[in-house]
């Protein structure tokens, strides 16, 4: 596609994302959907620069501020990716000079939004976390995530997937902490790889990963994901269970328990049963009532440690929208609570980096229900063989939690807690 085609073609997805009505990745592909001339090419071109944008807007939206043009061209031509003469043959000269004037500021110049590209509200909760790792935490967030496989145990050990990659001519790498993880260098396709094809290996964050080794579900047990979504850790848990027992993965989305369908028919596993449910208190989940062994509470939450693939969501939550989530996180695990016997395991977790939806609703629970004991998390992880398991905890009031940092662990932000029934 010529150049000055494909930057008006970034303009106008450029226009349509920032409106915010939707998240980004559907806004994405439904226009690929409706522009389906587009080639492989164009279509991650398009991409790149709308992620690029959304990543850095407040610096973005200062340089647009001046020159000439259109917001969304200029947003464009900024986080335009790649050979930038291929860019500036689309460019008039003034474009052309505003854009080196651009390139050529110093972060030094800027103002702290413009650096830090966060809105104020959320800027302010992380530094009062994380204090002078803030700018680390920034940079960290503004890059693109890796792509990190977790290798399906119930078919194969991760040693001879490794094998299997690299002879496919990927370039890849062990996780430093999951024990069945493996990550890959750039972004290849993986639709038509061997080892994706036959199911040895499904895409997942290292840190989903390890949210999968807490809940250490035995052969035989009966276990619920309360929210699987579509299935990453579901799947996980299955294997760990050697395809035995009763794995219910229950969401109130039927469409995101459909993407779990050809997922698991590549895993091998049959000892998954999805079930569609209205809300926390239906009837399905009350039948179970004293009959689980083990829960998992992957708990609806603003999303916001993963801002390295989903950089749109810093945008689109708010205090309110947080708020709210941590509602219906409190109202999940108080629901969630009554499916396990004595005895049983209930581990929480978020892809949250903020302490309202982490710490304090954990602290919140233990207090509200005395028939459940902390379980120590870096002990959980040593017994899985994690590495470095005491660098990925933290103390929440006395209890010991999973808690994940891009900046520290180049993992997407997630936090764990767990707690056992009491048997009297």
């Amino acid at each position: 596609m010529h150049p000055k085609a494909l930057l008006d073609e970034c303009a106008g997805l450029m226009e349509q994302v920032f409106k915010f009505d939707h998240p980004a990745d559907a806004v994405v592909s439904r226009y690929f959907r409706e522009h389906r001339s587009l080639g492989s090419r164009e279509r991650a071109t398009l991409s790149d620069t709308v992620y690029a944008a959304l990543r850095e807007r407040l610096k973005f939206e200062w340089f647009a501020r001046s020159g000439s043009g259109s917001k969304w061209r200029k947003l464009s031509i900024l986080g335009f990716p790649g050979d930038r003469d291929f860019l500036k043959s689309a460019l008039t000269d003034q474009e052309k000079t505003w854009l080196d004037n651009c390139l050529n500021a110093s972060d030094n110049e800027l103002m702290a939004p413009h650096r830090h590209n966060l809105p104020e509200w959320l800027a302010s909760a992380l530094k009062a976390q994380v204090g002078d790792e803030f700018d680390a935490l920034v940079a960290s967030l503004n890059h693109m995530a890796a792509l990190d496989l977790r290798v399906n145990l119930f078919k194969k050990k991760r040693e001879a997937v490794l094998a299997d990659l690299r002879l496919a001519g990927l370039a890849c790498e062990p996780t430093p902490y999951s024990p069945m993880g493996i990550r890959l260098q750039g972004k290849p396709s993986l639709a038509k790889t061997p080892s994706f094809v036959q199911g040895d290996v499904e895409v997942q964050d290292e840190g989903s990963q390890l949210l999968a080794l807490l809940m250490d579900a035995k052969r035989g047990e009966m276990v619920v994901d309360f929210c699987a979504g579509a299935g990453g850790k579901t799947l996980a848990i299955g294997a760990a269970m050697r395809n035995s027992g009763r794995l219910y993965a229950f969401d109130t989305s039927a469409h995101r328990l459909d993407a779990l369908k050809p997922r698991l028919a590549r895993s091998g596993l049959s000892n998954v049963h999805p079930v569609a449910i209205a809300h926390e208190r239906d009837d399905r989940i009350k039948r179970l009532a004293g009959k689980i062994d083990r829960v998992l509470v992957d708990a609806p939450c603003s999303g916001l440690g993963t801002l390295r693939r989903s950089p749109d969501l810093k945008w689109r939550q708010t205090p309110e929208t947080v708020a709210a989530q941590v509602e219906l996180q409190q109202a999940i695990l108080n629901s969630a609570v009554r499916l396990l016997k004595p005895g049983g395991r209930l581990v929480y977790a978020t892809c949250s980096l903020l302490r309202e939806e982490n710490e304090s609703v954990a602290q919140a629970f233990g207090q509200a229900h005395p028939d459940f004991e902390p379980v120590d998390v870096k002990a959980l992880l040593e017994s899985a063989q994690v590495s470095g398991a005491e660098t990925l905890t933290v103390d929440a009031d006395g209890q010991s939690c999973l808690r994940l940092w891009p900046h520290r662990h180049g993992t997407d932000g997630f936090f764990a807690a767990v707690w056992q029934k009491k048997t009297a």
